[in-house]
């Protein structure tokens, strides 16, 4: 039987995004050293119960945040709504580690908050008064909440302003109030699109190192660490991993069934969009305060008190950060085209082919991007590493030369990190793009005597541009906010492991240049994904 090429090097692109979570499955299975009966009366536990204090805190509060917020600016007229629907995502830009950073800064007791206290009351030590801790697993979960509450607002707004305006000028002629409109039609309607952001929040929550590490908070994240790392134990680390990956199935089930149990429908004629309500008295005011709070919390408190830090020349002049720039923007832009070439490879190859194997494999590729990056560099490392040192082996044997880790010891491995973490991003893109391309217009290309190759460049390229060129941003802006999986694979400093280490050692001020970096860079995908959701 002939092979399909596009079919087999679909396959093979599946393969390679799915082989570090099955690398894991498989060290969780045979380990070397089983302590699993250790883990389970000792450290699990709370690991376990930290983690799910996080989730269920992270994604609670990002549910009634980023749910009132596009509530307000669908449904109402206030001071600031114009800017303030776009200004609610900005703090999509702010890495959550880099948020902690911040706030610790801000309210620590050498900050300007503790500073100004005792200036004014004329305190002379700690002891003179009280100030809640700071490094607290409730104040991990503000920091993260800050960060992420945009998944759910985005998704929130976009079902609310799908709605119909017709029905709740029905249920306003039927008596009922703003509060009554809002939980018997709005919120009903927008659940399914919450759940799905809350999901993702919570996998986000479960994937997060920078942010529990600083705030002293053991989830099973930080135990992966301690375990292997620390521990040098990969079994361990591994069964941990496969708890972690057992919590992402479950809450990637648990979204999809609360899609699937939902049913609506709306009427395809006279549907009439929502009308926004002028607010008037203090309610436009409250308004607007709800809404700024959220932006000031995750947007504009850790921008200021890093640009505070930056002013300086020295610290942009500091040694090693234009290395880490350069290195980082080198590493992420290489994962972000690979990534976009093999999302396209393969969503074009599976449909051309009509296959099932591609099929199958099509949607499991999207694991990647919800399993958290200490997973993933589990992984990847241990097989590569065994790998590494064979190929070293043969070489040494045969040229009587050791070429040393030629691998893992390069930035290969941190492009492969990238490359299968974020994936999903730009297979989801391709998938939708391709999926909006007329169908008559491919099949006239290949009744003209193109190849399918030239069809795509033909073709499909120049109609899907500008669709590749946002999940090429959004993978390039993703990799660079990456933290787990880069401390654990890379021995060179990035943006991201730069923040980590300067931060860890209390100097702020080194780490505020690469951290604000971080931000613009993000900034500009969350300035591409406003235009794309007007």
């Amino acid at each position: 039987m002939r092979v399909d090429p596009w079919s087999a090097g679909a396959v093979m692109i599946a393969v390679i995004v799915l082989a570090p979570l099955v690398a894991v499955v498989w060290f969780a299975l045979t380990p070397s050293d089983n302590i699993w009966p250790h883990l389970l009366s000792t450290t699990l536990p709370r690991y376990l119960i930290n983690t799910g204090v996080m989730m269920a805190g992270t994604g609670a509060l990002t549910a009634v945040v980023g749910t009132l917020t596009a509530w307000l600016v669908v449904m109402y007229r206030f001071p600031g709504r114009g800017w303030l629907q776009w200004a609610l995502l900005m703090p999509l830009a702010v890495p959550a580690y880099v948020g902690a950073y911040a706030l610790v800064d801000f309210l620590d007791y050498a900050g300007p908050v503790q500073t100004g206290l005792r200036a004014s009351f004329g305190w002379a030590t700690s002891r003179d008064y009280w100030f809640p801790q700071i490094r607290t697993r409730g104040a991990a979960i503000l920091v993260i909440s800050a960060a992420l509450y945009p998944y759910v607002y985005l998704l929130a707004r976009a079902a609310f302003r799908e709605q119909s305006g017709a029905g709740y000028e029905v249920a306003r002629a039927l008596g009922a109030g703003p509060v009554a409109r809002f939980w018997r039609v709005g919120l009903p309607l927008a659940r399914p699109a919450i759940a799905a952001g809350v999901a993702v929040v919570m996998m986000e929550t479960v994937n997060d190192f920078g942010t529990v590490d600083y705030f002293a908070v053991q989830t099973l994240t930080t135990g992966i660490f301690s375990v292997w790392r620390q521990g040098g134990n990969l079994g361990g680390a591994a069964q941990i991993a496969c708890v972690i990956l057992s919590v992402i199935v479950i809450l990637v089930g648990l979204e999809k069934v609360s899609r699937h149990r939902s049913r609506f429908a709306a009427s395809a004629r006279n549907v009439r969009p929502v009308t926004p309500v002028a607010l008037t008295g203090a309610g436009r005011w409250i308004a607007a305060l709800v809404c700024v709070l959220p932006v000031l919390a995750g947007f504009v408190l850790p921008v200021g008190v890093l640009a505070s830090h930056a002013l300086g020349a020295a610290q942009w002049a500091a040694p090693g950060l234009i290395a880490a720039l350069l290195r980082t923007l080198a590493v992420c832009g290489v994962a972000a085209v690979l990534a976009v070439i093999g999302g396209v490879f393969m969503v074009y190859g599976t449909r051309l082919s009509g296959r099932a194997l591609p099929r199958l494999l099509l949607p499991v590729t999207g694991l990647g991007y919800a399993a958290p990056g200490a997973v993933l560099a589990l992984g990847i490392l241990v097989p590569l590493a065994a790998f590494d040192n064979g190929l070293a082996d043969m070489i040494l044997a045969v040229t009587g030369r050791d070429p040393g880790l030629l691998l893992t010891g390069s930035a290969g491995v941190l492009v492969l990190a990238y490359v299968v973490r974020f994936f999903a991003i730009a297979q989801g893109a391709a998938d939708a793009a391709l999926g909006r391309v007329p169908a008559s217009l491919p099949m006239a290309a290949r009744s003209l005597g193109r190849t399918a190759g030239q069809t795509l460049r033909a073709v499909h390229l120049p109609l899907i541009g500008a669709s590749i060129g946002s999940a090429l941003l959004l993978t390039f802006v993703d990799a660079i906010k990456e933290l787990p999986a880069t401390l654990m694979l890379s021995s060179q400093d990035t943006l991201s492991t730069r923040v980590y280490a300067k931060a860890s050692l209390e100097n702020i001020a080194e780490a505020a240049p690469a951290a604000l970096v971080i931000c613009a860079v993000g900034l500009l995908a969350v300035i591409l994904l406003a235009r794309a959701h007007r």
